[in-house]
């Protein structure tokens, strides 16, 4: 915790964070939630739960001319039994769009997960800070990005100078969901997940719905999307319904439906991207479900599934597809502003030769800079889905 006793405190209220739909009041600050309370109690997984409480793409955003910051927070880091130990999570502080420092809190809460029994347990531990200083003393923007893979409880802000929220930028709002790909597994620092650097290259604002194993086509997320306000929308879908084996071909199609008729509900005429899945050689023809291998001391994901029962409905990423590519064109006779992105060009067969997936499913740093400027020139370019005066009026 801080022990500057000459700094400004501020309480950290909705008013300073963006990216986060929610926040929860606990005894000593807040915790941002990127899914709503209602959202959350219909789907009581831990999974899910753990992933929407990491603040992917939340910052704490202000004005100020303050040469010193500190931020007290209370993470809540995840070990894995069996599993190298995980770093602490990054903290980026960015200064008129600039990345100008980083940092981490040590000690807090830890979560242990046993993949093997399912079993979880959490130990507390104290609140720390991270801070930055030398700053220039002129006034200017300051984000401070919350690490993507920490659930993080904000105590307090502490400033050499007064601090006021950020005005509106007019940027457009972009609200993308999906898997642990976009929610930054393995990305350096919360402002280099793919989603942020897309959103970065694009001028836009994030709002990350990524959540790790989570992205199921649930309609509660589909509901939390349509009551999210936003410009444009993608969503990526297809890896965690593989890795997961939570439905066959049968009702993923419906599925699909369902998940763009909701979110078409509260944005009839945004521009939507459905992007498919990148490359990832287990789940290309092999159903899942996908089983962690820690044998050798480092992660791997295996696939587990059978190929021969592709023709009886089980998923593959091949099927996933050719599936998001037809329902696309179906829809887009009646849906102008609905289009389609193949994973596979953000990475496919020929980058994974070269960056290949670490633990065999998951991007390392370079490989979400490769999809995030991709993804920047492929959906916000001119030609882009997601690029400014996109969107078409219905006749």
């Amino acid at each position: 915790m801080s022990t500057t006793p000459d700094l400004i405190s501020t309480p950290v209220t909705a008013a300073l964070v963006r990216g986060a739909p929610d926040l929860e009041h606990t005894r000593d600050g807040v915790i941002p939630h990127r899914l709503p309370a209602r959202t959350r109690a219909q789907l009581p997984d831990g999974q899910l739960l753990m992933a929407e409480s990491q603040p992917s793409g939340v910052r704490v955003t202000f004005r100020s001319r303050a040469t010193v910051i500190e931020l007290d927070t209370r993470p809540t880091k995840t070990a894995y039994v069996g599993a190298p130990a995980r770093p602490d999570g990054t903290y980026d502080l960015l200064v008129d769009g600039r990345l100008t420092g980083q940092g981490v809190v040590a000690g807090g809460n830890t979560l242990t997960i046993d993949m093997t029994t399912g079993s979880a347990d959490v130990q507390p531990g104290p609140a720390g800070t991270v801070r930055f200083d030398g700053l220039p003393s002129i006034d200017k923007t300051i984000e401070i990005w919350l690490p993507h893979n920490e659930t993080t409880e904000i105590i307090a802000l502490h400033t050499d100078a007064p601090v006021e929220p950020a005005p509106d930028t007019g940027r457009r709002v972009w609200l993308h969901h999906g898997s642990s790909i976009s929610h930054g597994s393995n990305a350096a620092s919360p402002s280099a997940t793919w989603p942020a650097l897309a959103a970065s290259a694009g001028g836009v604002e994030l709002v990350n719905l990524g959540l790790g194993g989570s992205a199921l086509l649930d309609s509660s997320t589909a509901r939390a999307m349509r009551d999210t306000p936003a410009d444009v929308i993608s969503v990526k879908i297809g890896i965690n319904l593989v890795n997961t084996d939570v439905m066959r071909l049968r009702a993923f199609t419906p599925a699909v439906h369902g998940f763009l008729d909701t979110i078409r509900d509260g944005h009839p005429d945004a521009p939507l991207l459905v992007v498919s899945p990148i490359w990832c050689p287990i789940h290309e023809d092999t159903p899942g479900p996908a089983a962690l291998d820690l044998r050798d001391g480092t992660v791997q994901f295996v696939a587990t599934g059978d190929p021969a029962e592709r023709s009886a409905g089980r998923l593959t990423l091949r099927i996933i597809r050719d599936e998001l590519a037809r329902i696309v064109v179906q829809r887009a006779a009646d849906d102008p502003n609905l289009h389609y992105l193949d994973g596979l060009d953000l990475y496919g067969e020929a980058d994974f030769a070269g960056l290949p997936l670490p633990d065999g499913l998951h991007p390392d740093a370079a490989t979400h800079r490769l999809i995030g400027e991709r993804f920047g020139t492929l959906a916000f370019g001119a030609a882009g889905a997601l690029a400014p005066d996109a969107a078409r009026t219905p006749d």
